[in-house]
């Protein structure tokens, strides 16, 4: 770090130690943000010039230079490394050492507040997006096999224990319609933080005339967050609703990930993944481990973890405070680590081998004594009397039939 926009000119001399440890490791975590910076810094650049602050010439030569700034950090000829206090002084930094003075009028009516909302406010709806799209992936990933393998037999557990004929259709079609409601879920999130704090400044909002209407809808925001003072108390409640979207999903990747590596034991013997999703042992010529979905079952701690260490921050009063900060790293950390495992999760559905006949031989006759029960208090015995009659029967049943069980239900 070189300069700061804050510091005055002959004042006292900035400690780097001090420095340091406030910046963190933001100007790294702010390259995820710089692209939605960058965009909103020019919706800014633009309302100011509807509003006379800036003349059009200024405006749009700013905007070339932003798109120019956009280009080559895509590109890697610009790179946000520490010389710079954060992403978001980055870019006032560069427009002033290109424009002087007209890239320092930039920043009029804006504070780095409600720069930092609303470049993390666009980066979570994007995120958001992405993690609904994938959602949506895994979903019709499962419901095809759960419909090319509706009537394939394979024992239903309770406790882990054998307990009635259930079928891969409906064992796919259940994370099917789980991922459904990921999907829902991270939408629903999405439109409910879709506002834009920008032209709230700091907390207090500022005397200018902004075009804070037109600066959102080019932003594509629906609406304003219209308090300027929640502007600042919804940071990290914001960021916790888009982990807990991205954590719902998560224990869903978790539940289907532990199924796998439990059916894919020799105790089981209900599927084969394909090779990419196995690794060998160091030691042991004969394993086959399934090390990619053991991490897809662990990853959802990486995301709950976000989610607890953001709301340990946030026991604040209103207003902004710098322990604020605090909440980019596991926001940026936790949604990333979800997206990276949802996304290999249709691809790995899609290439999951049946054993059908292991899972034909796994149904035992014990485990038709609930329709036995059922069939006997449709006939009119009192359930209790039913369920005794076929616990007691269970020996000398005749043989089921698995299908038809399943066809009843």
């Amino acid at each position: 770090m070189t300069d700061f926009l804050w510091q005055d000119d002959g004042g006292a001399e900035v400690d780097r130690d001090i420095m340091e440890f406030m910046a963190g490791e933001d100007v790294i975590l702010d390259r995820e943000l710089f692209p939605f910076d960058i965009k909103a810094t020019a919706a800014h650049v633009r309302g100011l010039a509807r509003i006379g602050i800036l003349s059009e010439d200024e405006s749009k030569t700013l905007c070339e230079l932003l798109d120019q700034l956009l280009l080559d950090f895509s590109e890697g000829r610009f790179v946000l490394n520490q010389q710079y206090e954060d992403g978001h002084s980055a870019i006032e930094t560069f427009l002033t050492r290109k424009l002087g003075d007209a890239g320092a009028k930039v920043h009029t009516g804006r504070s780095r507040n409600d720069q930092v909302a609303v470049a993390t406010r666009l980066f979570m709806k994007d995120r958001l997006e992405r993690l609904a799209q994938l959602s949506s992936r895994a979903a019709f990933a499962c419901l095809e096999r759960a419909e090319s393998h509706a009537m394939l037999p394979m024992p239903g557990y309770t406790h882990l224990q054998r307990a009635v004929p259930s079928s891969v259709g409906l064992w796919m079609g259940g994370f099917a319609e789980a991922f459904t409601d990921d999907l829902v879920f991270s939408s629903s999130v999405r439109e409910l933080i879709d506002c834009s704090p920008l032209g709230t400044a700091a907390g207090y909002g500022v005397n200018l005339p902004l075009d804070r209407d037109g600066v959102a809808s080019e932003l594509g925001f629906s609406r304003l967050q219209v308090n300027p003072m929640y502007a600042q108390n919804s940071r990290g409640k914001y960021e916790i609703m888009t982990l807990q979207a991205a954590a719902h999903a998560m224990q869903d990747v978790r539940r289907l990930a532990w199924d796998l590596s439990l059916f894919m034991t020799s105790e089981f013997n209900f599927v084969r993944l394909p090779a990419q999703y196995t690794t060998g042992s160091s030691i042991m010529p004969n394993k086959a481990n399934p090390d990619v979905v053991e991490l897809l079952r662990g990853k959802a701690a990486t995301v709950e973890a976000a989610v607890i260490e953001i709301q340990s921050v946030l026991s604040l009063p209103s207003g902004y405070q710098r322990d604020l900060q605090l909440t980019k790293a596991p926001l940026i950390r936790g949604i990333r680590s979800a997206l990276q495992a949802l996304a290999i999760v249709p691809p790995l559905v899609a290439g999951i081998e049946f054993n059908e006949q292991a899972m034909r031989d796994s149904i035992s006759l014990e485990m038709f004594a609930t329709d036995v029960a059922q069939a006997n208090a449709a006939r009119g015995m009192p359930f209790r009397t039913a369920y005794r009659e076929a616990k007691k029967s269970l020996d000398d049943a005749d043989a089921a039939d698995a299908a038809e069980s399943l066809a009843q239900r």
